[in-house]
């Protein structure tokens, strides 16, 4: 095979670039071009300049690769392992919440809550549960202080009490912590349960309105399949912190439903950042043989990669701010419902736009008979002798076995597949 000089208006050596530019091991020197009058076999190099122009630089530190875009971190390619994982992350949830259900607040079953000043040290949650439990035979459901100096009281929620019940239990507790407490400190007010079910039933049309709007938002940005990638993965979320919060067992309070409500939308939004790559990366992809849709979508994955966790982390701060100030230092024990519900839903958003709805994307594109032929014929083309591009067995999640690969263009067997990443000489 042979090569001939070219000059600054060299013609295009891959169809995509001016000149294979490399640092020595590129199949051509700056400035070369095809001289396809003395070569048999310029399809065969063409597909090969074109793939190896596109390696992951192994000199950089994995941070580095990571902040870049370009760490070849194959992630679409391994979908049938996070199908598993999610699977198995959903599996969990539901059992919980089918065996274990929630601790619904008074807010939504009805009850009656008692208050007791806690400015004595001796006034304590341990002490205040025990008291109510030999008065009425029966621990209360929630015992929590909210609150902090002066302002301290501890909260003991139970199922609706009558007057007298509730005396009795007031009593109780003015004459274990005297002198400090007198009867007239220790209050009590009750929830019907017809105002838990006027709660129950808001916040269920407020779920629904809000999913039947970001429903429509997304049947009318996407296409079919990554509209319903993305409601797939918006459904995960739900299920999953739903399931944690039936796990961890916090009481289901308002604070609880408006939380659902704030990480739902954070979700759509890291979907949205991550699709509109994949629409960038793919938008002309089926004009050139150099990358199967698969590969255009991790590559997507991997430049959006770095901008999901940082976003990640500037939310999650906040969040553990509000944990330790409010929670652990204020004593405002109301707060953690809310506090708890916002970080497992931006974790498991985050997880799920990366691991859940690319690759599933990316499984329903595959189904249209187009992209899959144009897949086979990328494929095909790099497992032809001379191509110098062997396929490993894994490169497709498994779907496509590599064939033998003869050396042609002189290219080392085991090349680097693409990843995003152009080569510059140095």
């Amino acid at each position: 095979m042979s090569f001939s000089r070219g000059g600054p208006g060299s013609d295009s050596v891959d169809g995509l670039s001016k000149r294979a530019v490399g640092d020595g091991g590129d199949p051509l020197p700056a400035g070369f071009r095809l001289d396809s009058s003395r070569s048999a076999r310029s399809d065969e190099v063409d597909t090969l300049v074109a793939e190896a122009d596109y390696q992951a630089d192994a000199n950089r530190s994995f941070l580095s690769r990571l902040y870049t875009g370009t760490g070849a971190f194959e992630i679409v390619g391994h979908r049938k392992r996070w199908y598993l994982v999610t699977g198995v992350i959903l599996g969990i949830c539901l059992l919980s919440m089918v065996v274990r259900g929630f601790t619904f607040g008074i807010d939504f079953e009805g009850g009656t809550q008692v208050s007791i000043p806690a400015t004595s040290a001796s006034v304590s949650v341990d002490r205040v549960e025990k008291v109510f439990a030999q008065t009425l035979g029966g621990g209360p459901e929630t015992v929590q202080s909210a609150g902090s100096g002066a302002a301290k009281t501890i909260q003991v929620r139970t199922e609706h009490l009558n007057e007298a019940q509730a005396s009795r239990v007031m009593d109780a507790l003015a004459a274990e912590f005297a002198p400090e407490l007198t009867r007239a400190d220790v209050s009590s007010s009750d929830v019907s349960s017809t105002w838990g079910a006027e709660i129950t039933r808001k916040m269920v049309i407020a779920l629904i309105v809000f999913l039947v709007i970001v429903t429509i938002y997304i049947a009318i940005r996407f296409d079919k399949e990554m509209a319903t990638a993305s409601l797939a993965s918006l459904f995960f979320d739900v299920i999953v912190t739903a399931g944690v919060y039936s796990l961890v067992g916090f009481e289901v309070s308002p604070a609880t439903v408006i939380g659902l409500l704030t990480i739902l939308g954070f979700s759509i939004y890291d979907t949205v950042v991550v699709f509109d790559k994949v629409e960038e990366n793919t938008r002309s992809f089926m004009k050139t043989y150099r990358r199967t849709y698969a590969e255009q979508a991790n590559l997507a994955v991997n430049q959006t990669l770095m901008r999901s966790i940082n976003t990640t982390v500037i939310s999650v701060l906040p969040i553990i701010a509000l944990m330790v100030v409010a929670v652990w230092m204020l004593g405002v024990g109301t707060l953690q419902d809310l506090a708890l519900i916002q970080l497992v839903g931006v974790v498991v958003g985050t997880f799920s736009s990366v691991f859940l709805a690319t690759p599933m994307l990316v499984s329903l594109k595959e189904r249209n008979t187009e992209i899959a032929a144009h897949t086979k014929k990328v494929l095909t083309r790099r497992t032809r002798p001379g191509a110098g591009e062997p396929v490993p067995a894994d490169r497709t999640g498994g779907r496509h076995a590599a064939a033998g690969v003869g050396s042609g263009a002189g290219v080392e067997t085991g090349a680097a597949r693409p990843t995003g990443k152009r080569r510059r000489s140095r």
